[in-house]
């Protein structure tokens, strides 16, 4: 595993460092933190259309963050991947995420975000990175709870239409040699293991199609959040250090009751200050032979951002394992002949 790595998305700003990205560069290799996400909506700060066609751009972003003993741990499209499948309810909020030039046609807002992703996979690989962190995009969503009761047809329409979208996407990544991983977020048809299933095997469960492991995400839907990197652990490429408190009261639970952040059962919160067990996280994906970042990601409803980016990167070194190649007891062993191995066997 690497790490520690940092999500830039919520910390950019517009007063310096925050308004460029070797502003940026320069803060996050300050706090200790080895590597940058880079969100890719944001033109000021990474050209997207330039790093897909440029590799003397690409070189020089990533000469630029050498400088400051930095890499690229993922390029994000979060932003463009919500606008690949949005349900009806949310036009709206969902076109200030575009381009003006295709808001109000939903159509062309998604031709838009899958052209964003197809540069994404592009400049993935001019970038020599090996996973992407992205959304899904939602058509099934506001038909999550099935009253009044739902049609299943309804559910399996919109599963086939999310992946026919993504399959060219898919396609895109595969050919750049780069997992393309789904963030599983609620508000996200692929929120959970059971929806990301149902919507790999509509891809043929290619190879590609990935996860990024955010446990906060898992808490805040009362998920084994342990039991998830047992299942899924050749699925995952990349992993967000987020996290969260679930206390359920008599007024309110998983839903929330429409509260506000902080006034819900369940809260994000930074690393150490909520409930997750980051201690057996880090020891299965170590376990496991997890070689990708380990990126926080800081979306705390009490703390500040400067605090947690502060706090940030020690938390996550501390919790790095240097995987050992040797037995404890390996001092102690024995090799034994094969006449010996027969002889103890009483053969």
């Amino acid at each position: 595993m690497k790490g520690p790595g940092i999500f830039a998305a919520q910390f950019i700003g517009p007063d310096a460092p925050f308004n460029t990205l070797p502003g940026l560069a320069r803060w996050a290799a300050g706090l200790g933190y080895r590597a940058l996400q880079l969100p890719t909506h944001l033109s000021h700060i990474f050209d997207l259309e330039q790093a897909a066609s440029s590799q003397d751009y690409c070189d020089g972003i990533r000469g630029m963050l050498a400088e400051h003993g930095l890499v690229i741990s993922e390029l994000s499209t979060h932003i463009q991947g919500q606008c690949v499948a949005v349900h009806p309810a949310y036009d709206m909020q969902f076109d200030r995420f575009a381009p003006a030039s295709v808001q109000g046609s939903p159509t062309a807002r998604t031709q838009w975000a899958i052209s964003q992703l197809g540069l994404a996979a592009r400049a993935s690989a001019r970038l020599g990175l090996k996973a992407h962190a992205t959304f899904s995009g939602a058509l099934a969503w506001p038909y999550l709870y099935p009253w009044p009761p739902r049609d299943e047809g309804l559910i399996d329409l919109a599963f086939s239409t999310l992946a026919a979208r993504w399959r060219p996407i898919v396609d895109a990544f595969d050919e750049a040699g780069v997992d393309l991983c789904f963030e599983l977020h609620p508000g996200e048809d692929l929120h959970d293991g059971t929806s990301f299933e149902r919507f790999a095997s509509l891809l043929g469960n290619a190879p590609r199609c990935a996860i990024l492991y955010d446990p906060s995400h898992m808490l805040l839907q009362q998920m084994d959040y342990l039991a998830f990197i047992d299942l899924y652990h050749d699925r995952i490429g990349a992993f967000h250090v987020k996290d969260a408190e679930f206390h359920p009261t008599g007024r309110q639970g998983v839903y929330g009751g429409f509260a506000d952040w902080r006034d819900r059962a369940g809260r994000f919160r930074s690393p150490g200050d909520g409930q997750i067990d980051f201690g057996s996280i880090f020891s299965r994906l170590t376990q496991y032979g997890y070689d990708g970042w380990a990126v926080l990601e800081w979306e705390c409803c009490l703390k500040t951002a400067a605090q947690g980016a502060r706090e940030g990167a020690p938390f996550i070194q501390r919790h790095m394992i240097e995987m050992t190649t040797q037995s404890f007891d390996d001092f102690a062993a024995s090799p034994l002949s094969d006449d010996e191995r027969q002889r103890c066997l009483g053969l």
